[in-house]
């Protein structure tokens, strides 16, 4: 019996899967123990925010976790959950392991040698894996769950295909993040720019914007500039430029306080970066819209 999905022993025999646990649970507020299974875990968040703390030797990792991404954790990893009480979450968990023993349904080694990712997912050395789901893993899992409830965790043939399944989609996307695939880097590019957009007015810099997507900064400024043409920081200012124009021709709101609107904490340095952006001074900014909306006006009244 094996609990670790992460070993190229199980490549070596007729392994096939077996489930100890599953559950939904909703989480707000709590702070669990550090604990470890004798079985892989996978937690995937259906919805909300939380933080995963893995011990990795004698160093400890914090993974944010949020909507439709989810961690693989392998065997004897201590590990722990953090959930804010602002920020509660419902999670869905399944525990599984291996057995050596014939069966009708393929092994793992024999879907290892038609899908090369799973090889690959299979040898990997890091105690735990962080992956964003594209909507195809949660169907797969949640339909794996379902048929655990009705037929019990002994496992069927339905059960072991639904594995195989899961399995396989997990492990692409797995080869995907490890290879740079570009579906993969749209993917994170996506999740930056719509954390940009709900977050410009805020003191925000790379390093949350790598945080929020569990990549590593100097990785993610990589893949964003040559996704984008933009770097990060330069992305952040378009939309808070854009905002702060839209802010100045479509409202009353006083010129000075426009910089917090946008998150620019210097009204000094907004007043450079939009200058630099639109070649006008606010004031000069707000003066011409306000001209513009006269003429238009006028050409208005004498038509």
């Amino acid at each position: 019996m094996f609990g670790s999905l992460f070993q190229r022993q199980l490549l070596s025999g007729n392994f096939i899967p077996r489930f100890y646990a599953y559950y939904y649970k909703q989480w707000a507020d709590y702070t669990m123990p550090f604990h470890h299974h004798d079985s892989t875990e996978i937690m995937y968040m259906i919805s909300g925010t939380c933080r995963i703390e893995v011990k990795d030797g004698n160093e400890e990792k914090g993974i944010k976790l949020r909507k439709g991404e989810f961690i693989i954790l392998d065997a004897k990893v201590p590990h722990r959950l953090i959930v804010d009480k602002a920020a509660s979450c419902r999670m869905l968990n399944v525990e599984f392991g291996f057995a050596e023993r014939e069966s009708s349904s393929p092994s793992l080694r024999h879907i290892a040698d038609e899908e090369a990712a799973v090889y690959s997912l299979i040898g990997q050395t890091s105690p735990f894996v962080v992956l964003a789901d594209r909507e195809e893993v949660y169907p797969v899992l949640k339909s794996l769950v379902l048929e655990l409830d009705q037929r019990g965790t002994e496992g069927t043939l339905m059960t072991h295909l639904m594995f195989i399944q899961l399995l396989v989609c997990v492990a692409r996307l797995y080869k995907e993040r490890e290879s740079s695939d570009v579906p993969s880097s749209e993917f994170y590019i996506k999740r930056c720019v719509d954390f940009l957009h709900h977050n410009y007015d805020r003191n925000i810099q790379v390093k949350d914007v790598a945080a929020e997507v569990n990549l590593h900064p100097g990785y993610l400024h990589r893949v964003f500039k040559k996704g984008t043409g933009r770097t990060i920081t330069d992305y952040l200012t378009m939309i808070r430029m854009e905002k702060a124009k839209l802010l100045l021709e479509q409202t009353d709101i006083p010129i000075h306080e426009i910089s917090d609107y946008v998150g620019v904490s210097s009204r000094q340095y907004f007043h450079l970066l939009f200058k630099k952006y639109t070649g006008s001074t606010p004031v000069e900014y707000r003066h011409s819209k306000d001209r513009n909306s006269w003429k238009q006006d006028e050409i208005s009244n004498h038509s």
